[in-house]
């Protein structure tokens, strides 16, 4: 059995360019918007807190509430002027989704 040597240089990187990173959840306009709106009537509230929920045997839900403070696990995505706060449970399921909200004639999505 012979035996082989391997070699490795480490060298220190002074000036290392930092890579944005994608965030975790998106806000269309109307989202920014509406979330404007409800937190201008809760001056007290700094953002909304997203999380999830089992519900039965169909799964996850996903909720919504007004947030005083950022819980010490959660993931705060700041987009013009609104924070929304991801709960530790729902970051996988939310990772790369883009939040809106729609309002027609039947129903306010």
């Amino acid at each position: 059995m012979s035996a082989s040597l391997v070699r490795a240089t480490v060298r220190a990187v002074s000036k290392r360019k930092l890579q944005p990173t994608r965030a975790a959840l998106t806000l269309t306009p109307s989202a920014v918007h509406k979330i404007k709106q409800l937190l201008k009537d809760k001056p007290e509230h700094v953002g909304v807190k997203v999380g999830v929920r089992t519900r039965g045997c169909n799964g996850l839900s996903y909720t919504l509430e007004y947030t005083k403070t950022k819980g010490d696990s959660d993931e705060e995505v700041v987009q013009d002027g609104v924070r929304v706060f991801i709960e530790k449970k729902a970051q996988l399921t939310l990772l790369g989704t883009e939040m809106d909200y729609v309002e027609d004639k039947l129903s306010k999505l």
